[in-house]
């Protein structure tokens, strides 16, 4: 294992303040408590169950924790505030100085190492392929992020060769002072005003994996960062205007959205050093993520995708210019109050013949079409069940179905994977 010389002069001596505590913040605490056992730590999450089990295992010092409505105030009693993802500081009058997170500590630490991706979407199967063709290719690669490995717990994997893929989020971006390495932008969409509060704010925080770079460092962007990396005066490649011998008719990831999600991997690993050549054959032996337009399979004559990944307009669009001949359309879920235009706008020029809404954010597309006279036919569902009663009804052999929602699924699901997990089960029941 590498030295973390970085992490321990940034903490050492300090009274820390962890922020939340799903998975990464005990991810945090342990680190804390191997790296600095006699540390000063608080543990702050406005639900306390969380904390049910945090006595179960021998602590050197006791953790205090705080949690209710007014758990942000804890941030006084502390110097240093290593703050999850999930927490939104939107409307918070806190001392944003104090405030770092693992993502911020790990990229001062590890920063030469590391290929970041960030995107509104393409990210996770960007960040994927990269590791894909990594190692295949013979190369000591690490995958973590925002994929689901926190990144405190690949530090003991990681050595002098090891070359970090990591995937990151709006979230995690948001309060960084260094960029990785290699940093892919890939695109930035409407999303997350929830935890943002505005899309400059959301857009400002994506923007950050390029913002904090060195001479050394690459962008690996499209036009409408380029002129950004410019100005700052540091290495960009457009990775839209590059060609590489590809047969893309062999590659299973599908679409010209995925093909630009290769360029940008392929122009990373090269501006990270390693020949394109060597790792151009494993293209054709990566496995397209679950949820991504995924071939569920064709039942009783119905072919079935799942798109449960799909919560912004840009992603539905993306589905049904990609899946041909798409005759039963989902859409909707929880609405974050983000702009359906795109989306409308296509459908208006490319209808399908069913679509079938759900949730508030279905209702606001449904109206917006409607107030276009929108010619297709169109059905509301309470729950999956529901939708597949209606297709059962109006389905005929050889019809496609897509969910694409174009909306977040926690009006209804924990996230987009139970989703999709719960339309395959509907699908292969058919």
């Amino acid at each position: 294992m590498v030295k973390i010389n970085t992490i321990f002069k940034r903490l050492r001596g300090k009274r820390i303040l962890i922020l939340g505590f799903g998975r990464e913040g005990r991810s945090s605490l342990a680190f804390i408590q191997k790296l600095l056992p006699h540390a000063d730590v608080g543990v702050a999450d406005k639900n306390e169950s969380t904390f049910k089990d945090l006595y179960a295992t021998n602590m050197t010092n006791p953790i205090a924790t705080y949690s209710g409505e007014n758990y942000f105030d804890a941030i006084n009693n502390y110097d240093i505030v290593i703050k999850t993802p999930g927490i939104s500081l939107k409307d918070r009058d806190v001392d944003l100085s104090k405030i770092t997170s693992q993502t911020d500590l790990f990229l001062e630490e590890f920063h030469n190492q590391i290929i970041g991706v960030t995107g509104t979407k393409g990210k996770s199967t960007t960040s994927t392929l990269i590791y894909h063709l990594l190692k295949e290719s013979g190369r000591d690669a690490i995958l973590a992020g925002n994929i689901g490995l926190p990144v405190f717990d690949i530090i003991e994997d990681i050595n002098e060769k090891s070359i970090i893929v990591f995937e990151l989020s709006a979230h995690q971006l948001q309060f960084i002072h260094r960029s990785p390495h290699i940093g892919i932008l890939l695109n930035v969409f409407e999303e997350h005003l929830d935890h943002f509060g505005t899309f400059d704010a959301y857009r400002n925080a994506k923007m950050n994996i390029i913002r904090y770079m060195g001479e050394k460092d690459w962008a690996v962007t499209i036009d409408e960062f380029s002129y950004f990396a410019s100005e700052m005066m540091i290495h960009t490649i457009n990775y839209q205007y590059y060609d590489f011998d590809v047969d893309w008719d062999r590659i299973p990831l599908k679409g010209e959205h995925n093909k630009l999600n290769i360029k940008a991997a392929l122009c990373s690993i090269q501006a990270f050093g390693v020949p394109v050549d060597e790792v151009l054959p494993y293209l054709k032996t990566f496995k397209p993520l679950e949820h991504r337009q995924e071939l569920v399979g064709t039942f009783r004559g119905v072919t079935f995708y799942n798109d449960s990944i799909s919560t912004i307009p840009q992603a539905a669009v993306a589905a049904l210019q990609t899946i041909k001949n798409v005759r039963f359309l989902l859409l909707g879920g929880y609405d974050r109050e983000i702009d359906y235009t795109p989306l409308v706008d296509y459908l208006l020029k490319n209808p399908v013949a069913h679509i079938l809404f759900t949730g508030k954010a279905g209702e606001r597309m449904l109206s917006m079409l409607e107030a276009n006279d929108y010619q297709g036919d169109v059905n509301r569902y309470k729950d999956l069940a529901e939708a597949f009663e209606i297709i059962r009804k109006k389905a005929k052999t050889g019809d496609t179905c897509l969910l694409s929602p174009a909306a977040a699924s926690y009006d209804q699901y924990k996230n987009f994977e139970e989703r999709g997990r719960v339309f395959k089960e509907f699908a292969r029941l058919f």
